[in-house]
C-alpha cells in the first residue's frame, strides 16, 4: 500500500489550519500549541523550529521527544474513522492530533483534552 501524501506534507502547511479551526471557535494559538506539545513532547521553541524548518509529518512525529503516554486515551471519530482503530502508527498519531484540535474547537476544557 502506498504511503499517504499527508506523511510528506510539511507540518507548517497544516499548522495554520489547526489555528484557524480553533480560533474560529474562540480558542487561542497558545491552546493549540499546548495540545501539540502535550501530545508530542516538544517544547514551544522546538515546535517553532519544526515549523520554521518545514518538517513533514513523518519527520515531525519521528523527531518528537516523546509521545504522551496518555495518548491512548484519545478516542472517537475523526473524518468518520475511529482514531483508536487506525492501523498505521504514523496515521494514528496524525489522527490523535486532529482529534485534539477538534476537541479544542468544540469547546472542551483543557483538563479533558489533556486527559488529566
Amino acid at each position: 500500500m502506498a504511503e499517504h501524501r499527508i506523511f510528506h506534507t510539511p507540518f507548517a502547511k497544516v499548522y495554520p489550519l489547526y489555528l484557524q479551526k480553533a480560533q474560529r471557535k474562540g480558542r487561542t494559538t497558545e491552546e493549540v500549541d499546548q495540545v501539540i506539545c502535550w501530545l508530542t513532547g516538544y517544547t514551544l521553541p522546538q515546535l517553532q523550529l519544526q515549523i520554521e524548518q518545514q518538517t513533514d509529518f513523518a519527520a515531525f512525529f519521528a523527531e518528537a521527544p516523546q509521545l504522551n503516554p496518555n495518548c491512548g486515551l484519545i478516542t472517537g471519530l475523526v473524518c468518520g474513522v475511529r482514531v483508536e482503530e487506525v492501523a498505521d502508527p504514523l496515521m494514528q498519531k496524525i489522527r490523535y492530533l486532529d482529534k485534539l484540535v477538534d476537541e479544542l474547537a468544540k469547546g472542551k476544557t483543557m483538563t479533558k483534552i489533556l486527559r488529566q
